[in-house]
């Protein structure tokens, strides 16, 4: 393994996240797009310790963007003033359904790859002997 291999995965995890912004906002022009990007990648190379960290950190950010996805489509087509025409309540229903099951995929797949960090990261428990449990009779119940 070599010492760029971390910051290697942060500039794919960065257009991952850039990608994710291209896909689902179609009027996120190019200029965002790169942005997003550049900013997805200097905070993944900022929190990116290892390679875990770095898909652990870019998972929760897809599913943070996989939940902005329904509100910001809402919002657009609200701002437009008018009642939304079926076309785009359909447009509404799409992406709250696909946002939040992506959303829920990608933030329940980010905090498993927290917790395994987490567990890797963990001093180890030391083990303890126990002590044999007293062995196990009848009781005898005293009469009165």
């Amino acid at each position: 393994m070599t010492w760029w291999t971390p910051q290697l995965h942060a500039l794919l995890g960065g257009l991952v996240a850039a990608g994710g912004v291209f896909v689902m906002w179609e009027q996120a022009g190019i200029v965002w797009t790169l942005l997003i990007a550049a900013v997805a990648t200097a905070f993944l190379l900022w929190q990116g310790r290892s390679i875990g960290a770095v898909w652990a950190w870019t998972t929760l950010g897809l599913g943070i963007e996989s939940m902005t996805w329904p509100i910001v489509t809402m919002i657009r087509i609200r701002m437009e003033g008018i009642e939304p025409t079926e076309e785009q309540m359909g447009t509404i229903l799409n992406a709250v359904l696909f946002g939040l099951f992506a959303s829920v995929f990608w933030v329940t797949f980010a905090f498993g790859l927290f917790k395994r960090l987490r567990e890797q990261n963990a001093p180890p428990i030391p083990v303890q002997e126990s002590k044999p449990a007293p062995p196990r009779g009848k009781k005898k119940r005293a009469r009165a």
